[in-house]
């Protein structure tokens, strides 16, 4: 497995957060359940995507720089058939190293209230829960997460 920083713009990294976006809509039954303006190549800080040895894109998550040594982890997302390889982990590791490489002091994240696995793996990589923020702050689907660095 190789996990290489990407242009959010990058086919595979569409395509990636395509299908997560897609899992999401047919959890919550509409297209758009994300609070707030959506992440872009203007206001990304990294975006990573994770590849087989054969070249199938299969992971990415991407940095979102909310000031003050915070950053917020979005698009985080792993193809099914990758799920409980430690993959995710991965992923968040690689983002946590690259904050830190920045200087950043804490990453968040907001996660929806129907994803328990996602509730479950923010918890067990050490993000506590924490009061919605930021464009989550009213949003009653949302649950809220951060680790210090």
């Amino acid at each position: 497995m190789k996990i290489r920083q990407s242009p959010w713009d990058d086919p595979d990294a569409t395509a990636l957060r395509e299908r997560q976006r897609a899992e999401i809509a047919a959890v919550y039954g509409t297209p758009d359940s994300d609070p707030g303006v959506p992440p872009s190549t203007a206001d990304i800080a990294v975006f990573l995507v994770a590849h087989e040895d054969d070249g199938t894109a299969v992971g990415c998550a991407g940095l979102r720089y909310l000031g003050e040594g915070v950053g917020e982890v979005k698009r985080m997302y792993v193809a099914p058939d990758q799920r409980g390889s430690g993959l995710a982990a991965l992923l968040l590791r690689s983002l946590e190293e690259w904050a830190r490489g920045q200087g950043w002091k804490a990453l968040r994240v907001e996660t929806g209230d129907r994803l328990s696995a996602a509730m479950r793996f923010y918890t067990r990589s050490g993000y506590e829960s924490i009061p919605n923020f930021g464009a989550y702050a009213d949003s009653e689907c949302s649950l809220c997460f951060e680790r210090i660095l």
